[in-house]
């Protein structure tokens, strides 16, 4: 995500690092190369030198200022600044007053509306303890209606529809009856998209919204359409004057110029973010930690985040009680290998790191690395995975056939795990960072 704008804005930022003070030449050469950055990453050519002149005009302020600081880091500060203040500056929530409260979900057909629907009914069931309800009012598209079904029983929340009604006004209608009858707080309403935007569609999602009066009403697009995302978003707030934008396929190759632009175009926050296919691949849009990953500094904020919705109390403690023991065995690195899936894409995880990010960048690392583990422990026997210790040569080469991989792989893996164990032992006795980064250093990679 970011990468190439990433990548340009550092290298502007490298015109200023050496430069032992800042004065209107080296500004001016950097400026350029951060417009220039940012029209390449299909951010509006007025929004972008718009930008550049408020960070010019921050820096040349600052010059006789603050001395002590070095002109590079103070370029990256006030552009770290200006990305926040052109994104929102601050996150949104969403209104949920009411009873129900009221979603309604708008958008291109393509742009993911309906799995957001579904990923957004599980954030406000797992996260917020509400009891939604989707609602299927694309009665256009073949298989909308099953598609939603599917979700809903994905992530275990009831769906109002109507297979035999063409009129999306009236399904809507009575689907927040219902849900008053039944008891759930929120309704999420799926509308139908077209290709393009046209007079049709527009007049029915009005009809939709004067009909139920919803408590917000969000726009899906597509983040990898770039500016073109930013004109669509225009053209739909003009009409039903949206309460927040929604941007989703922000972990495809997308150069940013949606997120950078939607906010200062539309005057409306960006509200969540979707970066995935799994169901709660559904992040808040912070300006500042989206601001931070722009420019290469990570999101650690968000990795602890992720860790700490995946964390389970109970398993950690009896995790560490056997690590203490030196228990540790096969099933109980499988639980934590399961652990770490769950958190989401491993790469994505990465870039939140500081400075991991740039070095992964050209690495091919997904969840699928970790099948050739899974193969290995799943070809052992119950009674293997919980005793490593009990694994000779003819049990490792029974593995090895069960599992496709050579001997070699085989002892490679267990000798790693091994050292892993020690390591891990070593460390909740409080026997010393030296010893363990002495085992460390011998460790090899599997």
């Amino acid at each position: 995500m970011f990468e190439s704008l990433n990548e340009k804005l550092d290298s502007a930022f490298q015109l200023i690092k050496g430069e032992r003070t800042i004065t209107e030449l080296n500004v001016a050469e950097s400026i350029k190369e951060i417009r220039r950055a940012l029209v390449s990453a299909d951010v509006n050519y007025k929004i972008a030198k718009e930008f550049t002149d408020k960070v010019k005009d921050q820096a040349l302020g600052t010059k006789n200022v603050l001395k002590a600081v070095k002109p590079g880091e103070l370029m990256v500060k006030i552009v770290m600044d200006e990305l926040v203040e052109l994104m929102g500056g601050q996150a949104a929530g969403l209104n949920l007053n009411g009873n129900p409260a009221v979603i309604l979900i708008s958008g291109l057909q393509g742009s993911g509306k309906t799995t957001f629907s579904g990923k957004l009914a599980l954030y406000l069931k797992s996260k917020k303890g509400k009891k939604p309800v989707l609602t299927a009012c694309d009665v256009y598209r073949p298989a909308a209606i099953d598609q939603l079904t599917v979700l809903a029983e994905q992530v275990g929340v009831p769906i109002y529809k109507n297979y035999e009604s063409k009129d999306p006004v009236a399904i809507a209608t009575e689907a927040i009856l219902q849900a008053k009858k039944d008891g759930n707080d929120v309704v999420i309403i799926d509308t139908a998209g077209r290709t393009s935007v046209d007079e049709e569609m527009m007049a029915e999602i009005e009809r939709i919204k004067n009909a139920i009066s919803p408590q917000e009403t969000l726009f899906v697009v597509d983040s990898m359409t770039g500016q073109d995302a930013v004109t669509t978003a225009q053209a739909f707030h003009d009409r039903i004057q949206y309460d927040g934008v929604v941007l989703t396929k922000l972990d495809g190759d997308t150069r940013g110029g949606a997120a950078l632009s939607v906010k200062y175009t539309v005057g409306k926050p960006i509200k969540f973010v979707s970066t995935g296919e799994k169901m709660d691949a559904l992040d808040i849009f912070y300006p500042d930690r989206m601001a931070q990953r722009i420019l290469g500094m990570g999101d650690i904020v968000s990795f602890v985040e992720r860790a700490q919705d995946q964390y389970d109390e109970l398993e950690a403690k009896k995790i560490e009680k056997k690590i203490k023991a030196n228990t540790f065995d096969f099933n109980d690195f499988l639980s934590q290998i399961n652990q770490i899936k769950k958190m989401g894409d491993i790469k994505s995880l990465l870039g939140m790191i500081p400075g991991v990010g740039k070095m992964t960048k050209d690495i091919d690392i997904n969840n699928d690395s970790f099948k050739k583990v899974e193969a290995i422990i799943h070809s052992m026997t119950p009674m293997e995975r919980k005793n490593p210790d009990a694994l000779n040569m003819s049990r490792k080469t029974r593995i090895a056939k069960g599992c496709g991989q050579n001997i070699h792989e085989i002892n490679a893996f267990i000798k790693q795990f091994e050292e892993m164990r020690k390591m891990m032992h070593m460390f909740s006795k409080g026997q010393g960072m030296g010893n363990m980064m002495n085992q460390m250093r011998n460790t090899r990679r599997f």
